[in-house]
């Protein structure tokens, strides 16, 4: 039996973008105090985003267009945070294997996006 959504938290990729916002937190957390207002702040920002697209996409839901445009920016939040990690990395405060955690991670909450992109119509509410 497939469990009820009310609200945006139900939603699969809601509930991974959040674990992932926390896991960023988490791993950022030891950065260098140079990088608060520039790299940790962009990527807590990105991660963050992703979840909060989608409680605005929830709130659309009753116009195809911008349910659609909703999950569209999530999407790109959750791209930027890839991009973000990947400097992270490259920076030196991302151990591989964190990094790999990560960006599966973001992987995963990307695939779910696109599941919700490629039916939008059945998140939607019908009139």
């Amino acid at each position: 039996m497939t469990k009820q959504i009310n609200r945006p938290q139900d939603l699969g990729a809601y509930q991974a973008a959040y674990k992932l916002a926390m896991e960023v937190f988490r791993s950022s957390r030891a950065w260098p105090a140079e990088e608060r207002y520039s790299l940790t702040d962009q990527i807590r920002r990105s991660s963050r985003s992703v979840c909060a697209n989608l409680s605005e996409a929830w709130s659309k839901r009753r116009y195809l267009a911008h349910f659609i445009s909703k999950l569209t920016d999530a999407d790109g939040e959750n791209l930027e945070t890839q991009t973000w990690l990947s400097f992270a990395r490259d920076c030196g405060y991302l151990e591989e294997n964190n990094f790999d955690e990560l960006r599966k991670a973001s992987e995963e909450v990307g695939r779910l996006l696109g599941g919700m992109l490629a039916k939008p119509g059945s998140f939607c509410l019908k009139d």
